[in-house]
């Protein structure tokens, strides 16, 4: 690829224009003319902002070059084989295919242990019989590992590790990625395939996580999870939209040969692909421990993870020399930093709307473990608890987390700003004027707001809460847009007519989804009262309660602080209206609600408020009087019990096919045993479904803790005679 000077006439390098002939006015010659100059330009340009940090035009102009491009191609139909518009992603794939490497993609042994980065020198210099060796040392990158090849300086192929011998195809996929050349600049190689890692920047990576959280979707745990996710999508187009980069770190071929790791660390950069800069050699072990050290503190301050160091014995013959064992080099080892533990950097925050209108305060936070599990969000619950914890952007934090619920900020460990993090005091979805409740936050939108009317609707028909078959996001955003619906109770107003008139309906499928919520009118009260969206409130919490009052109009009467002084215990040992302790003399004490709903099993003062603010919300009770008009709440049936699973405590993790995972944990609590999310010591099995979370079974292994398949677990709950 030509330099500036060689692109000296290209008038689109040093002072690229700001205006442009009318493409209808250039003949094919000249559009094709421009077409290369912009190719070559644009590349220019890309190798100084990805490569040498250093842009000369700033990113409008370059968005202009870009777009004439794509224009000058779109129009005159010109051959973009190579072509920097391609990094806008093409067609989308069925699926991934393998690729073979060209060489070996190993792996290396690691450790966090002083004494074994020792052992490794010991182990080198008597291999080499040498008193000292020089090390090339370089950060060990928390990101993907993917081997790229270029033949005759074309970009050709790039594959994601795999199992070092064979990898998944994701050539269209990195092609996307501005930092990797389409083509190789200077003198290079007529065949090179590099290894690199890509990764998401943590700035990019938090403000992806922001968009994430601000749709209602989970977070990501880690940038690296980030980068895996998007590098796998089967649609290149969703890759290009993502903020991916890469670091190349190695030669696995090449039709050059090189002396040390130093002079491939040179010279990569001159055929135009990106090398980390934190790169030293060094005399001896000694030195390269003092390198970990101040990698280490460092590590805060980088805009990419790293989780650790690599040290390479710097010469390639000596290495020749060493050679390997069946998994890993005998001339490289990664000394691991110690993981983050509980405290780390506040980075951002999202406020989200729940489906109550309630407004919570997410915190974005620099991925840390807390409790053997990698979290990158945390609740602040509510704005009286920043005003509490005088919490802002950029303050060192500590984070804890306790059961199944998502951790929070408990405290800040160190002061880094000047602020207070400043709470909306308009919804950021509608707009709508924010309103105080006390330590709450609640957006006065109602079901104008789009974020609780879409949320609602999609809850109630969820499989938790009342199962409508066909009623999914997509569907119910279809119906909103179309103005369907606008509340819960609306849907029962749809008719098979509504329906067919939408795009990509038919009779048989509109005749099912009426069908399906005719079923859906006299819901077991336990569902129905999930189906409301009550926070807190989910299906164990919701039988328990179901097991308590016994009818919907009971615990709505409990809720609102009514009275009946003739109603009579109705001998299930449930609760009655008149057992609604402490009441005022006009049996309206909010305080008397809440005592109800508290002696019910897993309901403590949190989840009472919840229930009793929902009940005395406007708003919720012109939804449920207009949902009552058209669903009539079944009375519980819901069986006690027992205690044939009592002291054992189950994860779940993967889909089943018997149950939901809410079903399968209600089934284990209903016996007596305890479902929690996370694998500890404390767990006595974990049940694997399809497709199951690698986290929990590594964690299974880690603590010794027995996984059973559905099939096993089915057999253990018939063993212990309970029926499913």
């Amino acid at each position: 690829m030509a330099t500036a000077e060689e692109l000296g006439d290209n008038p689109f390098v040093e002072d690229p224009p700001t205006d442009f002939t009318p493409v209808e006015e250039l003949d094919e010659g000249a559009a094709r003319e421009q077409a290369d100059q912009l190719r070559e330009a644009i590349r220019y340009h890309d190798h100084r902002y990805y490569v040498e940090n250093d842009p000369t035009i700033g990113d409008r102009t370059y968005d202009k070059l870009f777009s004439r491009l794509q224009n000058l191609e779109g129009t005159f139909g010109l051959d973009t084989d190579g072509s920097p518009t391609q990094r806008v992603g093409g067609a989308a794939l069925d699926e991934l295919g393998e690729v073979e490497h060209v060489a070996t993609m190993g792996s290396i042994d690691q450790s966090g242990e002083v004494a074994d980065v020792r052992e490794f020198d010991d182990r080198v210099r008597r291999g080499l019989d040498a008193d000292a060796v020089e090390y090339f040392c370089e950060p060990k990158f928390d990101g993907l590992s993917v081997e790229v090849v270029y033949e005759d300086g074309e970009y050709v192929r790039a594959a994601t590790r795999g199992d070092g011998t064979v990898g998944e195809d994701v050539t269209e996929n990195v092609r996307t990625i501005g930092s990797v050349p389409q083509r190789l600049r200077g003198d290079y190689p007529d065949f090179l395939a590099v290894r690199g890692e890509i990764y998401m920047p943590r700035d990019a990576f938090q403000a992806y996580n922001r968009e994430r959280v601000e749709a209602g979707d989970d977070a990501f745990a880690n940038p690296r999870n980030a980068a895996a996710g998007t590098l796998r999508q089967l649609d290149p187009k969703i890759t290009a939209e993502r903020p991916l980069s890469v670091f190349f770190f190695g030669v696995l071929d090449s039709s050059t040969d090189f002396d040390s790791h130093w002079e491939i660390h040179e010279r990569l950069p001159e055929w135009g692909l990106r090398v980390n800069d934190r790169i030293e050699v060094v005399d001896d072990v000694d030195a390269a421990i003092d390198y970990r050290d101040r990698q280490l503190d460092a590590r805060d301050d980088l805009d990419y993870e790293i989780d650790g160091v690599v040290f390479k014995v710097d010469d390639k013959d000596a290495c020749e020399e060493l050679g390997s064992t069946s998994r890993a080099p005998r001339w490289a080892f990664a000394y691991k930093f110690p993981a983050r533990k509980e405290q780390t950097t506040l980075r951002d925050v999202v406020v989200q709307v729940g489906r109550t209108g309630r407004l919570t305060p997410v915190a974005l936070l620099d991925p840390v473990e807390v409790g053997g599990v990698t979290v990158s969000r945390a609740s602040l619950h509510n704005p009286a608890l920043i005003e509490d914890l005088e919490v802002d952007v950029g303050d060192e934090v500590r984070v804890q987390r306790a059961g199944d619920v998502i951790p929070d900020v408990a405290e800040v460990v160190e002061k880094h700003s000047e602020g207070v993090v400043a709470f909306p005091e308009e919804c950021p979805v509608c707009g709508s004027p924010v309103e105080r409740d006390g330590p709450l936050a609640f957006c006065s939108g109602g079901l104008t707001c789009p974020a609780q009317r879409e949320r609602a609707i999609e809850h109630y028909a969820s499989r938790d809460a009342l199962d409508i078959e066909g009623l999914g996001e997509k569907i119910v955003e279809q119906l909103l847009d179309a103005g369907l619906v606008e509340s819960p109770a609306d849907l029962y107003e749809l008719t098979v007519d509504d329906l067919v008139d939408l795009e990509g309906w038919g009779t048989k499928s509109a005749r099912n989804l009426i069908a399906e919520l005719d079923d859906a009118r006299e819901p077991p009260f336990d569902r129905f009262l999930v189906a409301l969206g009550i926070h807190d409130v989910g299906p164990v919490t919701a039988r328990n309660l179901a097991r308590e009052f016994g009818s919907f109009e009971a615990i709505r009467a409990a809720a609102e602080g009514e009275n009946d002084d003739e109603d009579e215990p109705n001998g299930d040992g449930q609760v009655t209206l008149d057992a609604l302790a402490e009441q005022s003399d006009d049996g309206d004490d909010p305080r008397g609600d809440r005592e109800a709903f508290e002696r019910v099993d897993d309901v403590g003062p949190e989840v009472a408020d919840s229930i009793v603010e929902f009940f005395h919300s406007e708003g919720n009770r012109a939804v449920l009087d207009a949902l009552l008009s058209h669903v009539d709440p079944q009375e519980a049936d819901v069986e006690a019990g027992g205690d044939e699973l009592e002291g054992l405590t189950f994860v779940f993790t993967g889909s089943l096919d018997d149950f939901t995972r809410s079903e399968a944990q209600e089934l284990v609590e209903r016996h007596g045993g305890s479902a929690t999310s996370s694998v500890s010591g404390n767990t006595d099995y974990l049940v694997i479904g399809d497709n199951p979370g690698q986290n929990k079974r590594d964690a299974a292994d880690d603590e010794g803790v027995p996984t059973l398949e559905e099939d096993a677990f089915v057999e253990l709950l018939d063993e212990r005679g309970i029926e499913q």
